[in-house]
């Protein structure tokens, strides 16, 4: 019987997502925002304007897989510290969603992310709230989060990002556009 409850895993709360609808992850998804932004650079790099656009679902699977694969966003069982996120860009905001695990306790979690612009024309990425439940936010997650964003940002665009300076980002019904033009 001991043996049995160890087992188990308690759901111990967090926030309540049950009204949201359920975003599909696929390394299709995945690839296709890495292809998104390499159309809009090639698009740009007649015009010098760059308008990038990035759906709920392309950003929700390129968390899920990094989550999966990345050491730096674990836990020390190799376990991501966020599984089955979902990711919803609605009102100005990027909101994650998803699940943790410490020990035999399970709760859902929430992380509102807000995405602007610094003085350099690059994303400024500030997470205004994370709730795990009754648990603390783990340790270094705020970095971890904003390094991934960013890197997120970088890598897919890749050289010709040091070229673009970031003139609007916009956030509302499931996507979000950037808007930048190419120095």
């Amino acid at each position: 019987l001991m043996l049995a409850s160890l087992a188990c895993t308690v759901f111990v709360g967090g926030p309540d997502t049950s009204d949201l609808p359920a975003i599909p992850v696929s390394e299709e998804a995945a690839q296709s925002l890495k292809d998104e932004m390499k159309r809009a650079f090639e698009a740009g790099a007649s015009t010098g304007i760059v308008t990038l656009n990035i759906t709920e679902t392309q950003i929700t699977s390129y968390l899920a897989l990094r989550m999966q694969s990345d050491p730096s966003l674990q836990q020390n069982d190799s376990q991501p510290l966020i599984t089955d996120p979902q990711v919803y860009l609605r009102d100005g905001q990027m909101k994650i969603y998803g699940k943790t695990q410490q020990g035999m306790f399970a709760a859902n979690i929430g992380i509102l992310i807000n995405v602007g612009i610094d003085e350099a024309g690059q994303p400024k990425i500030e997470i205004a709230s994370a709730d795990f439940g009754p648990f603390p936010a783990p340790e270094g997650l705020k970095e971890a989060l904003t390094a991934m964003i960013k890197e997120a940002y970088t890598v897919a665009i890749g050289p010709a990002a040091t070229g673009l300076r970031i003139e609007t980002i916009s956030i509302a019904d499931g996507l979000m556009t950037i808007t930048g033009r190419i120095r």
